[in-house]
């Protein structure tokens, strides 16, 4: 310590900013409280423009076809292997 500086000079500094830093760490607790109880409280948000989305999938639809469609599609489709 150096000599031209008092104990009570110390104290004045030192008291401070022991005050400030338990300020500190005291605001930070509170607020991580409040954020943790916030986010406890609220529920998921939902956008109120969309609506709700259904849990299972759009059912399947399918149609018969004719002997001629199947004719026809079995021709596409050869035609399609062929140009690979």
């Amino acid at each position: 310590m150096p000599e031209h500086v008092s104990p009570l000079m110390w104290m004045v500094v030192a008291l401070p900013a022991a005050l400030t830093a338990a300020c500190v760490v005291g605001l930070a607790r509170i607020r991580r409280g409040v954020r943790l109880e916030l986010a406890r409280r609220q529920p998921t948000p939902r956008l109120p423009a969309l609506p709700p989305q259904p849990v299972t999938g759009p059912r399947r639809e399918f149609v018969e076809l004719t002997p001629a469609e199947q004719d026809a599609f079995a021709g596409l489709v050869r035609r399609l292997d062929d140009s690979h």
